[in-house]
């Protein structure tokens, strides 16, 4: 069931076609997005394996005060980067932009060996609207770099609970050129099709490809073609609409003397300008956060190893008190007996199969080899976290990142 195409599979064949990549010189940008827990990392860990990601760059962004995803890819060097000062739709004039200048720089004075390609692993309550945009609508950035393609990976096992629950899972879903079903080999085939349903009804012209422990291949991820909203529902052109007009709002006024001339050139409605530009400033005003105001992140810092089996009792009252509002757990643990760090990753009620990275990481904040653990969660206090894992470890956690 390895990265195999499902019966939901519109023609977008044609537009690969259409991209004309000998007559487009420009750097394809690939953006990897989907809900927390989607499995994007591992999806990654397979793409960074195959000889198309030769002169690829990725950038990753995490969102919580400590990373962890960036720990787990298994190809580290000059090329990958690691956005983390926050969500990339909140930052993305900022670091988002700063970033791929920095690549694209680095890669004429040669100080990387051929840059062919990036990837861009977004956080996953990333609303990817204002990413696309910048993409496309930054001079620098679209002189210099295409987008090749939104790719979503989506979790069947809990795909239609945070479909109805997060309005960013939505998004992404909806914008999305290929959509990656992961964890398939974890789900009945009942769970599949709903999902499957589910999601072409948000977007019925996305490719689905069925992925089974994370393994895809890398033609079922590049060459979408230019991305082009057309094809999607009409909700995507507005949203992409409403981030323009953000994007105008936190862009410097231009002079007086560019603005009076501006002003004596514009088109009138009658002659070409978009009719509803009134209406898109408006449903930008109202345009809702970018985040729900209920989901929060926090970290916890345990000093002392910890005891595994301790710490696995704390976690499974925990997740059986709490996991519906626990969005994503993840971590590096101290324990006792093990000189590797334990990776810990959950996802409302469910733990991911324990594994160890091959030694500590050298960078702060984990050369201490203290635990840390990164929680995102909606409508759930750190006091009652600490409550219930402290009387099970038997020490009571710092918030100290």
């Amino acid at each position: 069931m390895n990265a195999q195409s499902t019966p939901h599979e519109p023609a977008d064949a044609s537009r690969n076609a259409a991209a004309a990549p000998d007559a487009d010189r420009r750097i394809p940008v690939t953006l990897l997005t989907g809900f927390l827990g989607a499995g994007k990392t591992t999806l990654l860990n397979h793409l960074l394996r195959q000889p198309q990601m030769a002169g690829s760059a990725v950038l990753i962004n995490e969102f919580g005060a400590v990373g962890v995803d960036h720990h787990l890819v298994e190809k580290v060097d000059e090329s990958l980067v690691v956005l983390d000062s926050g969500c990339i739709c909140c930052s993305v004039q900022g670091d988002l932009v700063r970033a791929l200048k920095g690549l694209f720089m680095r890669a004429l004075r040669r100080e990387l060996k051929g840059l062919r390609r990036v990837l861009i692993e977004t956080t996953g309550l990333a609303d990817p609207a204002p990413v696309i945009h910048t993409l496309m609508a930054e001079p620098f950035l679209s002189e210099r770099y295409r987008l090749d393609g939104v790719v979503t990976a989506v979790d069947v096992t809990h795909a239609l609970d945070q479909l109805a629950a997060h309005n960013e899972a939505v998004r992404q879903v909806a914008m999305a050129d290929r959509l990656l079903l992961t964890k398939c080999d974890l789900a009945s085939a009942e769970q599949r099709a709903a999902v499957a349903a589910g999601i072409a009804r948000l977007n019925p012209g996305a490719r689905q490809v069925e992925v089974a422990g994370g393994a895809v291949a890398a033609d079922a991820v590049f060459g979408c073609g230019l991305y082009d909203p057309t094809g999607k529902l009409p909700d995507v052109a507005a949203w992409l609409g409403e981030e323009a007009v953000r994007a105008s709002r936190q862009a410097p006024a231009a002079p007086v003397w560019s603005r009076a001339r501006a002003q004596k050139s514009a088109p009138t409605h009658g002659a070409g300008a978009p009719a509803d530009a009134e209406s898109a400033e408006s449903a930008a005003s109202a345009a809702p956060a970018r985040h729900d105001a209920g989901v929060t992140s926090f970290v916890l810092r345990f000093d002392e190893p910890l005891d595994w089996f301790g710490f696995s009792d704390g976690l499974a009252l925990l997740l059986q008190v709490y996991g519906g509002r626990i969005l994503r757990i993840k971590g590096l643990l101290n324990v006792v007996g093990d000189p590797l760090p334990r990776v810990l990753q959950c996802v409302q009620h469910s733990v991911y199969p324990a594994s160890s990275l091959p030694a500590w990481p050298e960078q702060p904040p984990y050369d201490d080899r203290r635990s840390r653990l990164v929680f995102i969660v909606r409508e759930l206090a750190r006091d009652e976290v600490v409550s219930i894992l402290g009387s099970f470890t038997g020490q009571e956690p710092d918030s100290g990142a």
